[in-house]
């Protein structure tokens, strides 16, 4: 099923990109409050959750709450009264990871909702802590809400420039900036306050500095395999320490883990994951990258790329999806694995290129796995046949043939 677009959300107010950025996931969510008494709306602080939720807010009798703003917090004294008062709307709850106590109240209310025959629609919760709001969740919730993640605009999003996209990133705020200085100050700003407020805002007291060092490590390590004692040694801490901060960074949608992908093919695995910096833009702040002309020169470009890609195409995978990536110990490798929701295999190989030459450790790796489908995606826009039926594609359009389940 393709998702169709929707023109809502950012009005870009620079004369370059005077346009609306359609967000794909509106659709989605419009779905689920259909279905589910309540969704969980996941992603990283920025991101565009909060516009999105007041967007779907203007099409039904709702209720916003900000629980970082003391006057809205302070509505919820009684929670269950509140909820009550407002049984026949949809309650919109913002940073829902600083009212945790709120979970077992929320299962209370959507049963007694249920026996009135108000069945769906009844909670849109938006967090910015995966793990948290999960655990929190988990057990008060159970079998009531389905989560979403919002991830940072893609390039089927904003379809203006590629080269705009990779350099600044999907943060809106970072993207539709007048001049690449703003973008960047934007994006130091980010992770300064990031790293400062939000993350002790979170309930974590961690070195700020250390966080920092460690981000910026990663960054250049990007989609690396991730080795602990080799980052402590040179931060000068445990590997514990280390493998709990990565921990950390990913669960807040700072960092993606991309897991490597198990199977029994009797060959030597690499069992430790792949860690990219999430946002590309974010990348670039990290290494002091602040041009294009800069980035193409840089030797970390075919790595950001790579993880720009990555990125793009995991955000537009169906629910029930799954992304890997696979590499024996003896160079066989495919740079991302994609178990659909229809049961194909997807896999995809990444060349900052505008002419796609893969390697022989491609194929043995496809040899390993025989996957359904093999692609190599490039800078170009034709899609065309390479040999052992390998398929040239561009991203958009390699992100279409993700979004789309094949009945």
């Amino acid at each position: 099923m393709v998702i169709p677009k929707i023109k809502v959300v950012y009005l870009l107010f620079n004369s370059k990109y005077t346009t609306m950025i359609d967000r794909l996931i509106k659709n989605i969510l419009k779905d689920k409050l259909s279905h589910f008494a309540a969704i969980g709306l996941l992603g990283v602080r920025q991101v565009g959750k909060t516009t999105l939720a007041l967007e779907i807010a203007k099409s039904r009798p709702s209720i916003y709450l900000d629980l970082e703003n003391p006057a809205d917090l302070g509505k919820l004294e009684d929670p269950l009264k509140y909820f009550e008062l407002h049984d026949d709307k949809l309650i919109i709850l913002d940073e829902v990871q600083r009212k945790p106590e709120l979970f077992p109240i929320l299962r209370g209310v959507i049963d007694a909702n249920r026996r009135k025959g108000h069945k769906t629609g009844q909670f849109l919760i938006l967090g910015s802590a995966s793990a948290d709001l999960l655990r929190q969740s988990s057990e008060s919730l159970a079998g009531r809400i389905i989560y979403l993640q919002m991830n940072p605009i893609n390039i089927q999003e904003f379809q203006k420039s590629i080269d705009t996209l990779w350099m600044r990133g999907g943060f809106p705020e970072s993207l539709v900036a007048s001049s690449d200085e703003v973008s960047m100050d934007w994006r130091h700003s980010f992770i300064t306050t990031y790293l400062e407020r939000d993350i002790p805002m979170f309930g974590y007291r961690l070195p700020s500095e250390t966080l920092r060092r460690l981000w910026t490590m990663l960054g250049h390590h990007q989609g690396v395999l991730f080795n602990a004692s080799q980052l402590a040694g040179s931060l000068g801490i445990s590997n514990q320490s280390v493998a709990r901060y990565v921990d950390l960074l990913n669960d807040l949608f700072l960092i993606r883990k991309l897991k490597p992908w198990y199977v029994n093919v009797g060959k030597r695995l690499t069992k430790s994951p792949k860690v990219y910096v999430r946002d590309s833009g974010v990348l670039h702040s990290l290494l002091g990258i602040h041009t294009l002309d800069t980035l193409l020169g840089h030797p970390i470009a075919g790595a950001s790329w790579e993880g720009f890609v990555i990125d793009n195409i995991i955000s537009v995978m169906p629910l029930g999806s799954e992304a890997y990536f696979y590499r024996t110990t003896k160079g066989a490798e495919i740079d991302l694995l994609l178990r659909h929701v229809d049961g194909r295999i997807l896999a995809i190989e990444i060349k900052k290129s505008q002419v796609p030459k893969l390697e022989r450790g491609y194929y043995e790796a496809c040899k390993d796995v025989n996957p359904t489908h093999k692609f190599v995606v490039y800078q170009g826009n034709e899609k065309y046949p390479l040999k052992e039926d390998v398929f040239a594609i561009g991203l958009i359009d390699m992100m279409q043939e993700v979004s789309n389940v094949v009945n």
